[in-house]
């Protein structure tokens, strides 16, 4: 069975950094897209950001470019999210989600194999 599992959510005041880990298990992890997506209450989910399948490609969404980084370990098939200078508006559920194709991570084309069950993150005022 197909797995992703996140971690590292929390409550943290605006300015501060928390950094999220997704597991994944189940898939081959080397070959497949990664990415992070949020959906804040009342929200329509958004692309946080997207690595490729090797790392060397990445994208984020304008609201978090420059405060967030993704990355990842495929040898201990991992995915990172490194927040920093964060702000209220980042308040969100964050759902880590593979794909064999990095556009349907990127674009949603096609939609994304697979997701995770996403973790909280806070920022108070």
């Amino acid at each position: 069975q197909v797995q992703l599992v996140e971690s590292g959510g929390g409550l943290v005041q605006t300015g501060g950094s928390l950094r999220l880990s997704c597991s994944a298990s189940g898939i081959e992890f080397k070959i497949h897209a990664m990415g992070w997506y949020r959906q804040a209450t009342g929200k329509q989910r958004e692309l946080v950001a997207v690595i490729s399948n090797g790392g060397r490609v990445t994208h984020y969404a304008d609201s978090v470019n420059g405060r967030f980084t993704i990355s990842r370990d495929n040898r201990e098939n991992l995915v990172y999210l490194d927040m920093n200078n964060l702000k209220p508006g980042d308040t969100a559920g964050y759902y880590c989600v593979s794909d064999r194709t990095y556009d349907a991570i990127a674009r949603q084309e096609g939609g994304i194999d697979y997701w995770g069950q996403g973790t909280q993150v806070t920022v108070s005022s």
